[in-house]
């Protein structure tokens, strides 16, 4: 009973995670680019109570006994599924269709990647102008450097095409490539990716390297949609069910922690 009262213990701790997980799911509704977070569970040890072996009439018994010892959270892995789109004011607000994401340079010089297209023009040392998030943030381009215009443009004439290339009207009014062009890249591996906060992800082992989709031919390419922001992809009917499943599961093992405590004390009785 001892052993109960630890494998419940272990679900409830595991419960808790989920609980935790889905509450973050949900305050994170309107996060722009966030991506949905699940809990996944694994089993403990399992203690082996008797071992294959044969009845009483010398037969081989095909299973032996064996009791788990409980559960813990596994992983939380996010899900990269596409979010819905709504419309914004700003001509420099990005939404992604597709698998891509959007690589900025960090204050510590890292590249960081991102869903979230919520980005600025900001005047730069040079009196020019730089393409960032709302953090200060360089956005990059298909080359990995930071997105700057020159500073005689006007940031209102500024247009960028579906595959990231921004264009500027001529003398004519016709808008000409300028030769930039938004990067966007993918992983093998995205759930993989390090959560850094404020929707930034960090490349791992676990995520593999960035692909570039402006360098690489086999792969889905993304397209981009100016003046659309991407919403997070969270639904919230799914996790209020995911939250009554987890609070009862929480409940069920409160139950069996309070039975065994019960069938403890039922023994401690005996002897009087």
């Amino acid at each position: 009973m001892v052993r109960s009262l630890w494998s419940a213990a272990t679900g409830m701790i595991a419960q808790q995670t989920n609980i935790d997980t889905i509450s973050n799911n949900l305050a994170n509704v309107n996060t722009t680019g966030y991506k949905t977070e699940v809990a996944n569970f694994k089993s403990l040890l399992y203690q082996t109570l008797q071992t294959q072996t044969t009845t009483a009439n010398g037969d081989p018994k095909p299973v032996g006994a064996q009791v788990g010892l409980g559960v813990r959270n596994s992983s939380i892995s996010s899900i990269f599924k596409q979010g819905s789109f709504r419309d914004s004011e700003s001509d420099t607000d990005f939404a992604i269709n597709g698998k891509g994401l959007f690589a900025i340079t960090g204050d510590d010089g890292q590249t960081y990647y991102t869903r979230n297209g919520n980005f600025y023009l900001s005047t730069n040392d040079g009196n020019g102008l730089t393409l960032c998030t709302a953090d200060g943030f360089a956005v990059q381009d298909t080359r990995g450097r930071d997105i700057t215009f020159n500073k005689n443009y006007t940031a209102s004439n500024l247009t960028a095409g579906e595959d990231g290339q921004f264009y500027y009207p001529d003398g004519n009014n016709n808008p000409q490539p300028l030769g930039i062009q938004i990067g966007l890249f993918q992983f093998n591996n995205p759930t993989g990716l390090e959560k850094m906060g404020s929707s930034y992800y960090r490349a791992t082992a676990a995520s593999g390297d960035a692909i570039n989709e402006a360098r690489s031919t086999n792969l889905e390419k993304s397209t981009i949609v100016q003046g659309y922001l991407e919403s997070s992809n969270v639904q919230v009917v799914d996790e209020m069910v995911n939250m009554i499943v987890a609070q009862r599961a929480y409940e069920m093992n409160s139950k069996a922690i309070t039975t065994s405590d019960e069938m403890l004390q039922q023994a401690n009785n005996l002897k009087r």
